[in-house]
């Protein structure tokens, strides 16, 4: 019994013995351990972590990007806030034309053939600017014409008061012979007669040179037809004659002699013409706003107002006129484009 006891007791561990070797055994076992887990975890987060770029570059380039698409957000839907808002306050759309109040095709007060013409279709003119210049040869010699005829009138009226101051000394001399009985009556009758006659003559020299300088302005003014001048400022857009052709004032010649010689636009006064259902038109007044794109440049909005409701309409086409003004000038905009008009409400 006893050497089984003695067995069972040399086979217990003796705790004490292997913590004898080191007494913190046990706690150094554990640090290894949470260090190792540590590593271990570092690690894993290394791997599955995104590699970020912390360069300043990096960092400006994506915070520009990202207000890149910030503005460009906010400016899309600041535009499809306001286009919004305008077509909100829609109530009638109609389709025109522009038209220029002032159009003009420059001809000439009589006929004649056309020497030169100084413009060509673009052309800026001036009110009073020359255009065309005609053949005034004739004109030119009936003008002389007409001067030499007032320097006839002058040197005959000249010759009528020389005699006139002849025969008013001859009256004199006659009246003081009366006086002592030396000239007879009928010499001083004679004497008075002849100062009669060259009064008349000097009224009707005097007349005759008035006329002549009436006539000599008249040539002036005819001379001056055969000079085309421009009657207001505009651009040329048609130019509808060449040096050598005939120009009249009405047709003639079997279609062979012109009637225009241009057609000036004035720029300025540009406007919108379009036509409106009669069922419509009472949602037009005059003074309303007015939103107008042109078909040549859609995305451009320009401003205008209603200037006049023609009162009339159109019994063909059931429609009537509105006239509009442009609140812009601007080159882009020429005279019968297409154009498409939104009429406004009045806000609230």
């Amino acid at each position: 019994m006893q050497d089984r006891s003695d067995k069972l007791h040399s086979l217990k561990i003796n705790r004490l013995d292997e913590g004898s070797e080191s007494p913190g055994g046990i706690g150094r076992t554990k640090i290894i351990l949470f260090a190792s887990l540590a590593v271990i975890a570092a690690a894993a987060l290394w791997v599955l972590l995104p590699v970020t770029d912390e360069t300043p570059g990096g960092v400006d380039q994506a915070s520009n990007a990202n207000a890149g698409i910030k503005s460009s957000t906010s400016s899309s839907a600041d535009n499809q806030t306001q286009s919004t808002s305008a077509q909100s306050q829609q109530i009638l759309n109609a389709s025109g034309y522009i038209t220029a109040r002032r159009k003009a095709t420059v001809s000439a007060e009589i006929t004649g053939r056309i020497v030169e013409i100084f413009i060509e279709e673009g052309t800026v003119v001036e009110k009073g600017q020359i255009v065309a210049q005609l053949d005034d040869t004739l004109a030119k010699v009936d003008l002389d014409l007409a001067k030499a005829r007032v320097r006839s009138a002058e040197a005959r009226i000249s010759e009528i008061e020389a005699d006139l101051a002849e025969a008013k000394r001859v009256l004199t001399r006659t009246e003081e012979l009366i006086k002592t009985q030396i000239a007879s009556q009928a010499a001083l009758t004679k004497a008075q007669a002849r100062v009669d006659t060259l009064m008349s003559s000097y009224e009707r020299a005097a007349v005759d040179i008035d006329i002549a300088k009436l006539e000599v302005t008249r040539q002036r003014e005819t001379v001056e037809k055969y000079v085309i001048r421009a009657p207001f400022d505009g651009v040329v857009v048609g130019k509808n004659a060449q040096p050598g052709e005939m120009i009249s004032p009405v047709s003639a010649g079997g279609g062979f002699t012109r009637t225009g010689i241009c057609t000036i636009v004035d720029m300025d006064s540009l406007e919108i013409e379009v036509d409106v259902n009669e069922s419509y038109i009472g949602r037009v007044f005059a003074g309303q706003k007015v939103l107008a794109t042109l078909d040549s440049y859609p995305d451009w909005d320009i401003p205008a107002a209603v200037i006049a409701v023609v009162p009339t309409a159109n019994r063909d086409k059931a429609t009537v006129k509105v006239r509009i003004s442009l609140g812009v000038k601007d080159p882009r905009i020429l005279p019968d484009m297409g154009v498409k008009v939104a009429f406004l409400k009045e806000p609230d």
